[in-house]
């Protein structure tokens, strides 16, 4: 055993110390590939080059020193004002009609912007509340506290006598005590509808109370006749809604 363990020794250490043969590698010379594909040379053609030159599409300066487009615009509008034209010039009348209307576009053009803007930030300017007043509306004072008002008792005597517009306004002004006392809004007599639906941001009473909202502006404020049968489908709304109540 301890020659053959000598001998296993020996032959180990012979293949450790043997070096690898090693095989050189082999290069392969480069070789330049010439491209011997031949070429059709293309020319432009310069009539047609001459042509687009002349086309609106293919210019492309920049260098328009006109009227813009919006000034044309209003120089085009204000002239379908310019009336009563003759050979030797415009007629007193219609001259100044023509400068008239241009100015009173021009006022109700600002006025319009004026009730988007204010609309837009919920500013409630009561444009229509002269024409509600006469209507045959009982109350006098529009701004009324809603925690004195016996509102079942005005609600019926109003309906009874066919007065749905104030009955409306009164069933609006119930639903906004019920939200005050629910310490759903901070009720102020100064307040406007879009305020109230603003402090119920993120509460559910806010959708129902959006939509009643809407009615008693469309009856009130829009002065529409409201018929029997119309009324008691609004007036359901409101009952439904229970001020914000589930």
């Amino acid at each position: 055993m301890r020659y053959l363990l000598l001998i296993f020794l020996l032959l180990t250490a012979s293949i450790a110390n043997a070096k690898p043969d090693t095989i050189a590698a082999k290069k392969v010379p480069a070789v330049i590939r010439l491209d011997t594909a031949s070429v059709t040379l293309r020319h432009i053609d310069t009539a047609a080059i001459n042509n687009y030159k002349k086309q609106k599409e293919f210019i492309y300066k920049d260098d328009y020193s006109g009227p813009s487009l919006w000034t044309r615009f209003w120089r085009w509008f204000w002239s379908l004002f310019d009336w009563g034209k003759t050979k030797t010039g415009y007629s007193n009348f219609w001259k100044w009609a023509g400068v008239l209307i241009k100015y009173i576009i021009i006022i109700g053009g600002i006025a319009a912007l004026i009730l988007v803007i204010l609309k837009s930030a919920g500013i409630d300017i009561n444009i229509f509340r002269k024409g509600a007043r006469k209507a045959g509306i009982a109350y006098t004072e529009l701004d009324e506290n809603i925690h004195e008002i016996d509102f079942e008792k005005d609600i019926e005597t109003a309906a009874s006598a066919g007065n749905y517009k104030l009955a409306v306004r009164l069933l609006y002004l119930r639903a906004l005590k019920q939200l005050s006392d629910n310490n759903l809004i901070d009720w102020q007599p100064n307040k406007t509808n879009q305020a109230y639906v603003q402090e119920l941001n993120n509460n559910p009473a806010q959708g129902p109370f959006k939509n009643i909202t809407w009615q008693f502006e469309y009856v009130w404020y829009g002065d529409f006749a409201v018929t029997g049968s119309g009324y008691g489908h609004i007036s359901k709304l409101f009952a439904d809604f229970k001020g914000g109540r589930p």
